[in-house]
Formats: structure tokens, C-alpha cells, sequence
């Protein structure tokens, strides 16, 4: 039974990997901005014990240790870093939101480093730290817009590759992920592919991620993303 702790869980793909790593008999403890989620709830009812929710703000480095404190001490073995926004920057260069763009870099950005410094005295070889990324994030991408997103996403990669390279003689493996164009809040209706679907295929993903291969960059479909 693994140890599971996954941000961003009362909705989308982080939801979908709370219910999945349950239905795989593994503990999961869901850290959420709002743990009042009723999605949350109805999965604790039917969880023998197996899922904690904690309250966890990823741009609050207070609530961010209180959550990682109340997950209690045992070791972790998998870690995803999930919660995001889409901010409120605008799409054109042009006078911004500022507050929209800190907001994306405090929580997709310093969020998961916030996640991964709390945790990483539980962590140890065979531990896995997932970074949930974006295509935008590549330099491949063909589009312009969105600069605070980009900006927070791609910083991200380049953060958790610096970490790859750092923990790599502790055993722990940091992976990068595109989860796919899914049909969340963010993605909306129209989006390729279901949150169950994304989530379990990063969970097959995450799983088989060997230490040599820490701090790449991958789609969920275990294609490597170029960056």
C-alpha cells in the first residue's frame, strides 16, 4: 500500500487521482484549498479510514507546513503536485494583472517547491515527486498569450529539474507531466480526454518512472515531451 499525498485534490485530475490510488488500496491524503468538497466527502465515506483531507493553501508557506505536519510522520511514497489556476493575466501584450501573475507563480511555481520542501523529510529512494506541467511550457509551443501561466509552468520545469539533479543520490525520482488537454475547468467540455483517463495514465506513468529518467518531461501517455 503506497502513501499518497496529491494538491489540487477536490476537483479534476487531482479528484481523479485520489479515487483512483483509493481504488487501488494505497492511503491517500488530499490536500485542498477547500476540503469542504462533497466529491471529497463521498469518497472518504467509502475509504475504511484510507483518505485523510487536509486544508492546504500551495501559495501559503504556513499552510502548506501545517498540512504536510497533520499528514503525520510515516514515509511518502508518491507526491503530486496538481493544484493550478489559469490566472488572469491577459492573453496580449498589453497592460496586465499583476496580481493574476503573482497569483500563478505563487501557485504553480513556488507551490510545488513549497509541497516538496515539506514533505522532503519523509521522502527517500523510491519516492516519486510528480509536477503537473503544461504543453504551454515548451518551447515548442507554437502560440503566444498567456504569460503568467507560461511563465509559473515553464519555470516549474526548469525548477524541478535543478531538483531532479539535487535528490538523485537520495533515490528520489522528480517527475514533469503534461497531463493531456482534459475536460476539467480548465479545459473545459471539448477537451481530448476524461480526468479519469489522464489520471490513470499518469498513475501507470508514475509508477514505472525509473531514477535515470528523473526530471524529464513527459505526456501522460508516457511520451516524452520535448521542452
Amino acid at each position: 500500500m503506497a502513501n499518497v499525498i496529491v494538491s489540487g485534490a477536490s476537483r479534476g485530475i487531482g479528484l481523479e487521482l485520489v479515487r483512483a490510488h483509493l481504488a487501488a488500496g494505497d492511503q491517500v491524503h488530499a490536500l485542498a484549498r477547500d476540503p469542504s468538497s462533497p466529491a471529497l466527502a463521498a469518497l472518504q465515506s467509502e475509504a475504511n479510514g484510507r483518505l485523510a483531507i487536509h486544508q492546504a493553501d500551495v501559495a501559503s508557506d504556513d499552510s502548506i507546513a501545517a498540512a504536510a505536519a497533520a499528514t503525520g510522520n510515516e514515509p511518502v511514497d508518491i507526491i503530486y503536485n496538481v493544484a493550478g489556476i489559469t490566472g488572469k493575466t491577459p492573453a496580449a501584450l498589453e497592460p496586465g494583472d499583476w496580481e493574476g501573475f503573482d497569483d500563478s507563480i505563487e501557485i504553480m511555481l513556488k507551490g510545488p517547491l513549497r509541497v516538496l520542501r515539506a514533505f522532503l523529510p519523509r521522502l527517500g529512494e523510491g519516492s516519486k515527486v510528480i509536477n503537473f506541467s503544461s504543453q504551454l511550457a515548451a518551447s515548442t509551443w507554437p502560440y503566444g498569450g498567456y504569460y503568467g501561466y507560461v511563465a509559473a509552468k515553464s519555470g516549474l520545469n526548469r525548477m524541478m529539474r535543478s531538483a531532479a539533479l539535487d535528490l538523485k543520490d537520495r533515490g528520489i525520482v522528480i517527475g514533469i507531466v503534461h497531463p493531456g488537454y482534459v475536460q476539467t475547468d480548465m479545459g473545459g467540455p471539448d477537451a481530448d480526454i476524461s480526468p479519469a483517463e489522464s489520471a490513470a495514465s499518469i498513475i501507470k506513468l508514475t509508477r514505472e518512472w525509473p531514477l535515470e529518467r528523473s526530471g524529464d518531461f513527459y505526456k501522460w501517455n508516457g511520451e516524452e515531451h520535448a521542452w
